[in-house]
């Protein structure tokens, strides 16, 4: 399996520094959860930061609780932007379930949801959401232990929204750039349907370098006509200030957050519903780039 390793696209070192700060960071962990299953080292633990999922060395999922911020992983609220450019979604696939929380507010925002079907590999995860993150499944939800690639594959539905959140300890998997996975993204969506992915590259989108940009942007464009891409700005601001107290950046990457369609569509001012969900979608929506 080739992984994209997200240090591989940096185009600059960090700080000598602040890395040192990162490194000799010590949080106080208490683990909650420990089981090692056939694909992942898996650990729920609570620290003063927050609770979270954490597969090997990495926080796959999970709550922020501290005095600058309390919520989801920060870098998640940009998928709920999904609901400021289609409001009437009624069926959504995610690939990659984490704590349940994202589903949760889906079904908040989209008043005509029918269903949210979730595809992942570890069997344990429904229950350790529901078990640690308060995750309740609703009958709008539908668990399918599998492989994304495979269920792509193999699907027959047509999805309003699909959302892809697949890193895993090492990176991504380049099965999610392929070819093959478009065609089978675009096979899952209706005609307006919106491809959500969570992506990684150096936040200078100025340089001609950019392996991201160069590389495995193009691929983006060739499928889909429409690309909203988001920059983790400010989610990178809350994870820096939440974990280390630090003002900025440390490490070159940061979370791509692309919208596709082949459909284009405008960013509606309503966003009542997200500020019930204690999420200032404004702080997320300036973090909007253009690109030629």
């Amino acid at each position: 399996m080739k992984i994209l390793i997200p240090e591989e696209l940096a185009l600059k070192k960090p700080d000598s520094k602040l890395l040192k700060i990162i490194n000799n960071k010590k949080f106080n962990d208490r683990i909650l959860f420990e089981k090692e299953s056939d694909f992942h080292n898996i650990k729920v633990i609570e620290n003063e930061v927050g609770r979270f999922l954490h597969y090997k060395d990495t926080y796959q999922a999970g709550f922020i609780n501290t005095d600058f911020y309390k919520g989801n992983l920060p870098y998640i609220n940009y998928f709920l932007i999904s609901y400021l450019l289609n409001p009437d979604i009624e069926k959504i696939l995610l690939i990659g379930m984490g704590s349940g929380k994202i589903i949760k507010d889906f079904e908040f925002l989209f008043n005509k949801l029918k269903s949210v079907d979730v595809v992942d590999l570890e069997e344990n995860i429904v229950d350790i959401a529901q078990n640690y993150f308060e995750f309740k499944p609703s009958n709008k939800f539908n668990f399918i232990l599998q492989d994304g690639i495979t269920y792509l594959r193999n699907n027959k539905k047509k999805y309003d929204l699909i959302v892809a959140d697949v890193a895993n300890n090492d990176g991504i998997d380049l099965r999610f750039l392929s070819r093959e996975y478009f065609l089978s993204i675009k096979k899952s969506l209706k005609k307006d349907g919106i491809f959500v992915s969570n992506m990684c590259a150096s936040p200078d989108f100025k340089n001609s370098k950019n392996l991201f940009l160069n590389k495995y942007f193009p691929v983006y464009k060739q499928f889909f006509s429409t690309n909203l891409i988001f920059k983790g700005n400010y989610s990178d601001k809350v994870y820096y200030k939440s974990f280390f107290n630090l003002d900025e950046r440390v490490i070159d990457i940061t979370n791509i957050i692309i919208f596709s369609s082949n459909k284009k569509y405008n960013i509606k001012n309503d966003t009542k519903k997200l500020h019930e969900l204690n999420i200032e979608i404004e702080q997320y929506l300036n973090d909007i780039v253009e690109i030629e």
